[in-house]
């Protein structure tokens, strides 16, 4: 395959666009689909474009964090070149995170530009949802196609416990704006904690059909140096245990892309969706990879091994050489994570905020 020639034009704020010359036709080529030594076909990238949040949410990362350094992380002109690339390798899904992807300075300048990437079937968006009243309009007309969106409880003291600087109002308000702009099957991600909210399960099951919003129960995951977790870890059984004697649940053969399993409650239409790395290991359908905000390329959430991109991207890689070490990189994508092990102790010491989820 030839190689895509970029063209620089003018950007706000000094940013210079590289929109590839791609040709749709070319996009699926035979030799382009991304395969790891498995024979997954990877379809599905999250691209995290900052490691700094608006929170400070108590398992995702430490109150007291030290942010990288603005030449440490890609730049967006960088991130996209790499969302080109893995598209042009047959990805059709790409999701934005973070940390908090809308508190990136020209995020939407971005986002406009990854929403028109031929070939690119789902630009969807993780937030926090502090940001949405200002953005849910400018993403729908970008190109989003679905908004998840992070919410562990209805009660705001505990709200603000979680999050340590959040305000539980501005999330709603962002929630509603999401609706206004015409956001659907907009889903809630609440990470389920033993003494903390296991107690208002049922509670946002409830706002999610009043509201007509998926929601997904997470298994809380072992990343980062925050110990005490064999204590408030719950699985996906006992918690579709405590929601089934409110809303009985029917499984259901949908998915979303990832790795929720989903089920369904009479007389609704939102999907409630567990996502079990502990309690049901969902390793043998991987379909995704992550791209952390400095550029390393993570096959799997739950291992170690990684590959600097970013050293790629700034050492005078051309497109085609990007894609081969993209191509390279999978290589070390193994069969699947051990989140089942010491989950006091756990093997990757990173938080989920450099990952991206």
């Amino acid at each position: 395959m030839q190689n895509e020639t970029l063209r620089p034009e003018h950007t706000p704020d000094g940013l210079q666009d590289f929109r590839p010359n791609l040709d749709p036709a070319r996009l699926m080529h035979a030799e382009g689909a991304l395969v790891d030594k498995y024979g997954r076909r990877i379809t599905y990238l999250r691209l995290s474009i900052t490691d700094r949040c608006d929170f400070r949410c108590t398992y995702c990362m430490a109150e007291e964090m030290s942010f990288l350094p603005r030449d440490k992380v890609m730049s967006l002109e960088e991130c996209l070149r790499v969302s080109a690339a893995f598209v042009s390798l047959g990805v059709t899904k790409l999701r934005i995170t973070g940390g908090e992807p809308l508190v990136r300075k020209e995020a939407m300048w971005l986002i406009e530009r990854l929403g028109a990437l031929p070939g690119l079937e789902q630009l969807v968006l993780t937030t926090n949802g502090s940001q949405l009243e200002r953005f849910a309009g400018p993403l729908k007309a970008a190109g989003v196609k679905r908004i998840n969106i992070s919410l562990d409880t209805l009660k705001p003291d505990r709200f603000k416990a979680i999050t340590r600087i959040g305000d539980l109002g501005k999330v709603l308000q962002g929630i509603a704006a999401a609706r206004a702009a015409g956001f659907t099957r907009t889903k809630l991600n609440a990470v389920m904690m033993r003494g903390t909210n296991d107690d208002e399960f049922v509670d946002l099951v409830q706002f999610a059909v009043e509201n007509e919003l998926d929601i997904s129960f997470i298994e809380e995951m072992p990343l980062g140096e925050i110990h005490g977790r064999d204590n408030t870890f719950i699985s996906s059984e006992e918690a579709r245990q405590i929601i089934g004697q409110r809303y009985p649940l029917v499984a259901s053969e949908e998915s979303s892309g990832g790795p929720a399993r989903y089920w369904r409650t009479p007389g609704s239409e939102s999907r409630i969706g567990f996502i079990s790395p502990h309690s049901h290991n969902f390793c043998d359908s991987c379909n995704r990879v992550r791209i952390t905000a400095q550029g390393e390329l993570y096959p799997c959430l739950g291992q170690n091994d990684a590959t600097n991109l970013l050293s790629v991207l700034r050492g005078g890689a051309d497109d085609a050489q990007l894609r081969q070490a993209i191509v390279d990189s999978m290589g070390i994508k193994p069969w699947g994570h051990d989140f089942t092990q010491q989950m006091n102790a756990p093997q990757v010491v990173r938080f989920m905020s450099m990952t991206g989820g």
